[in-house]
């Protein structure tokens, strides 16, 4: 706890400290934010999925015991509510019409449970690697870690289309966690500290986040801090939630 307190301290400096707002060296594209607020977060979650519904953080992660929580933001805390079979490597989850959807990395399976009762619904499969995934209120949209985003149909999880992302003509591969903003989806690139947005319609990216100030200070308080990863909107307040596997904290940015 006490290390906890140490961490935060640090990080609410460096947020008073960056007030200022954040662009890239492409400003043409670049999407200007603001630091509103940091939360704890648990540095043992190997953060894959994020998403709020209701005004309630939801996370899932992956590795051998991958679960599904409900969060308590202030806190960091997280009441579990599924724990998968050690043979599943949990990935992406996003929430539609009061049902939780939950993809599988490498299994080539999906998982749907009921939002209140987090009970399994049913199953339902997939032939490519399951990656990010988020909804545009009507489909689910997925990503398998190359340029593609698949939008799915819920009954029966097929495809209907599917867009190729490029910026400049130039395909972006490595497509990650998924977020549906204000009509157009945000992913993030593996490995890279950016967070893409993206044109559903025609697949182009539109504009592009840096979130290297931020990843820059969360390293060094975790040395096992990995890449980021973790995408939630909160309507409301509009302010985008991101993290990372074990990073020890949540950022509520606000995009200018």
């Amino acid at each position: 706890m006490k290390s906890f307190f140490r961490i935060a301290i640090t990080l609410f400096a460096f947020s008073a400290c960056n007030g200022k707002k954040h662009r890239e060296t492409i400003p043409e594209k670049s999407i200007p934010y603001s630091v509103k607020k940091i939360f704890p977060h648990d540095i043992k979650a190997f953060t894959q999925g994020l998403t709020v519904a209701d005004g309630t953080l939801f996370e899932s992660t992956g590795q051998s015991g991958s679960w599904i929580a409900e969060v308590d933001i202030a806190t960091g805390s997280h009441d579990k509510k599924v724990i998968l079979d050690k043979k599943y490597f949990g990935e992406g989850i996003t929430i539609l019409n009061n049902k939780i959807y939950q993809l599988t990395w490498q299994n080539h399976v999906g998982f749907i449970y009921d939002l209140k009762t987090f009970e399994k619904i049913k199953e339902f499969q997939y032939d490519y690697e399951g990656w990010g995934i988020s909804s545009d209120g009507k489909n689910l949209m997925v990503s398998d870690g190359t340029s593609k985003i698949r939008f799915l149909d819920t009954l029966t999880f097929k495809s209907v289309r599917d867009v190729t992302v490029k910026d400049g003509g130039i395909e972006i591969d490595k497509l990650n966690e998924l977020e549906y903003i204000d009509g157009f989806i945000f992913s993030n690139k593996w490995q890279t500290n950016y967070l893409l947005k993206i044109n559903p319609l025609t697949g182009e990216v539109v504009g592009k986040m840096d979130l290297t100030a931020l990843a820059e200070k969360i390293y060094p308080l975790n040395p096992s801090a990995d890449v980021l990863n973790g995408i939630a909107y909160e309507k409301k307040s509009k302010l985008l939630l991101v993290t990372g596997k074990f990073w020890p904290a949540l950022f509520a940015l606000k995009m200018d």
